[in-house]
C-alpha cells in the first residue's frame, strides 16, 4: 500500500467514525435534556443545507483541488463539533438555537465534502486500484456505522454528550491532518474556467449526457425511499410479529454481517460488467421488504435482510468505481452531487411517509409496493446499452 493510499484510507476512516458519532450523540443529548421538538429542529437544520448546497458543492469540487476541499470540510466539522461539545457541557437551557446553527454549519460542510471525496479518490488512486480502495473505504464506513452509535451512546450516558462531541471534533481534526501530505494527480482540463453559474449549468448538461448514470440515480432514489419505509416499519413489525424487540436486533446484526461481507467481496468478484452488480445488489432490497410484509419467520427475514445488505455492500464500491471510470474527472464533482442529492432527499421522505401510510392502509401494502418498485426500477436499467458496456480503462495521470 502506497503512502498516499494509506493516508487516504486512514483519514476517511477517522471521518467516517466521526460522522457516525454525530447523530447518536445529538439524539441522546437532546432527548435527555431537551425535547423531541428540539431534536427535530436540530436535525432539520443539518439536513436542509446538505440538500440546498450540494449542487454548489459539486462545482466547488471541480473548481478546486479535492484534497483542499475535503481538508476545509473536515476542519469546519471539527470546529462545529468542538463548539457543540462546549455547549452541551454548559447545559442546554436556551442553547438549542446555537446547536441548530452549529448543525447547519455541519450540514454545509458535509455537502461540500461529500462530492469532493469521490473526486479525491479519482485523483489519488490509479484507475486499476480504485475498486479495491473503494471497497476498503466501504468496510471502514460499515464498521463505523456499527461501532460509532454504541460508542456515542456509551460516552453520552457515562460522561455526557459534550465529551462525545469533543471526541468527534478530535477525529475530524485527525482526518484533516492525514490529508496534509496527500499527493494527487492534477485534473486534466482542456478549456479555461468559466463563470460559476455557467459551470453549474454545465454540470447538469454533463449529467444528462450519461443515460446510464441518470437511470441508476433515479433507481437508487427509489431504493432509498423504500429503505426509509423498511427502517421505519421493520422494527415495528419485528417487535409485534417476530418475537419482540430482540428480533429486530437479530435482523440488524445479520444485515451488518451481510454488508461487511458484500463490501469485502466487491473488490474480488470477477465482474466484467460492474453495473450488473450494482443493479442486482440494489434489487436485492425487495427480499426483506417482502419478508416483513408477509411476516415470514425470523430466520427467513434475517436471511433476507442479510442478503439485501450484502447487495448494498457490493453495490457501493462498484458504483463509486464505475462513476470514477466513466465520468470525466473535471466534472465528477458536479455530476456526483446529483447522485448524493437524490440519496439525501429520498431517504428522509421514506422515513416521513412510512407512519402515515401504515396508519392509512397498514404495513403490508406499502412494503410490497416498495419491494416491486425497488426491484423493477433497479433491474430496468439493465435494458440500457450503456449499462451493458464496459469501457476501456484510461491511462492514469502522474501524481504530484
Amino acid at each position: 500500500m502506497t503512502p498516499t493510499i494509506w493516508r487516504l484510507l486512514t483519514g476517511r476512516a477517522f471521518a467516517a467514525f466521526a460522522t457516525a458519532l454525530v447523530p447518536t450523540t445529538l439524539t441522546l443529548a437532546l432527548l435527555r435534556a431537551g425535547s423531541p421538538g428540539d431534536l427535530g429542529l436540530v436535525l432539520a437544520c443539518e439536513l436542509l443545507p446538505m440538500l440546498l448546497l450540494l449542487p454548489v458543492a459539486g462545482v466547488t469540487a471541480d473548481r478546486f483541488p479535492a484534497r483542499r476541499v475535503v481538508l476545509v470540510a473536515d476542519l469546519v466539522r471539527a470546529a462545529a463539533q468542538l463548539a457543540t461539545g462546549v455547549l452541551l457541557m454548559a447545559g442546554l437551557d436556551g442553547r438549542v438555537p446555537e446547536l441548530a446553527a452549529l448543525a447547519a454549519v455541519t450540514g454545509a460542510a458535509v455537502a461540500f465534502g461529500t462530492p469532493a471525496v469521490r473526486t479525491l479518490v479519482a485523483a489519488a488512486v490509479p484507475e486499476e486500484g480504485r475498486l479495491r480502495v473503494n471497497a476498503r473505504l466501504g468496510v471502514a464506513t460499515g464498521l463505523a456505522n456499527v461501532a460509532a452509535p454504541a460508542a456515542a451512546g456509551s460516552l453520552t450516558l457515562l460522561v455526557g454528550g459534550g465529551w462525545a462531541s469533543l471526541l468527534t471534533a478530535a477525529l475530524f481534526a485527525l482526518s484533516a491532518l492525514t490529508l496534509g501530505g496527500l499527493r494527487t494527480a492534477p485534473a486534466p482540463r482542456s478549456t479555461p474556467r468559466a463563470a460559476f453559474t455557467t459551470e453549474l449549468r454545465a454540470g447538469w448538461t454533463e449529467t444528462r449526457r450519461h443515460p446510464w448514470f441518470l437511470a441508476n440515480v433515479l433507481a437508487h432514489g427509489v431504493w432509498h425511499l423504500a429503505a426509509g419505509l423498511l427502517l421505519t416499519l421493520g422494527p415495528v413489525i419485528a417487535a409485534r410479529s417476530l418475537g419482540g424487540e430482540s428480533s429486530w436486533v437479530i435482523v440488524a446484526q445479520a444485515g451488518t454481517v451481510g454488508m461487511l461481507a458484500g463490501v469485502w467481496a466487491a473488490g474480488r468478484l470477477p465482474l466484467r460488467r460492474p453495473l450488473y452488480g450494482v443493479a442486482f445488489g440494489a434489487a436485492a432490497q425487495a427480499l426483506p421488504l417482502t419478508a416483513f410484509a408477509l411476516r415470514l419467520p425470523l430466520p427467513v427475514t434475517a436471511a433476507a435482510f442479510c442478503a439485501a445488505m450484502f447487495g448494498l455492500g457490493v453495490l457501493s464500491p462498484l458504483w463509486e468505481t464505475e462513476m470514477q471510470r466513466r465520468i470525466p474527472r473535471d466534472t465528477l464533482g458536479r455530476v456526483g452531487a446529483f447522485d448524493t442529492l437524490i440519496s439525501f432527499a429520498a431517504r428522509p421522505l421514506g422515513l416521513a411517509v412510512a407512519a402515515p401510510l401504515a396508519a392509512a392502509v397498514g404495513t403490508t401494502v406499502p412494503l410490497l409496493v416498495a419491494a416491486c418498485l425497488s426491484a423493477a426500477a433497479n433491474l430496468s436499467v439493465l435494458l440500457l446499452p450503456d449499462v451493458r458496456r464496459h469501457p476501456e480503462p484510461s491511462p492514469a495521470p502522474a501524481l504530484r
